[in-house]
């Protein structure tokens, strides 16, 4: 049997920006995607920690080190410009692994830049 899982979460990501004229996604730092475990078109759930909105989207990857998150399309009417987010993907893993999965968590301050990660990330 498969169960669903959390495989990495982003953890009050601050929106830098927002573009409505865009053919929507979310726009994440290439750093803070490394960092978690995520790619450019993955699934994610969105919670906007700020308003309460939550939504599914795919991620796009932002300039490496410029902290940048920026909300893209019909998800810009969802959140403002220094509201937190949680970014949140899911894996399908066998019930024997995913006693022991541990997801990958990556913790920023106020500029979006990192400040913690849990032990499970492998280093560079």
């Amino acid at each position: 049997m498969l169960r669903s899982l959390l495989k990495s979460k982003i953890h009050q990501i601050k929106v830098t920006d927002k573009n409505l004229n865009y053919e929507g996604s979310l726009t994440i730092d290439e750093d803070i995607l490394k960092k978690a475990d995520m790619i450019e078109g993955e699934m994610v759930q969105v919670v906007n920690i700020t308003n309460g909105n939550r939504w599914e989207t795919y991620l796009m990857k932002g300039k490496k080190g410029s902290g940048e998150c920026i909300l893209n399309g019909g998800t810009a009417r969802l959140g403002e410009v220094g509201d937190k987010l949680i970014v949140l993907s899911f894996v399908f893993i066998d019930t024997t692994q995913a006693r022991s999965f541990i997801a990958k968590k990556v913790f920023l301050d106020e500029n979006n830049r990192i400040i913690k990660t849990n032990n499970a990330l492998k280093t560079d």
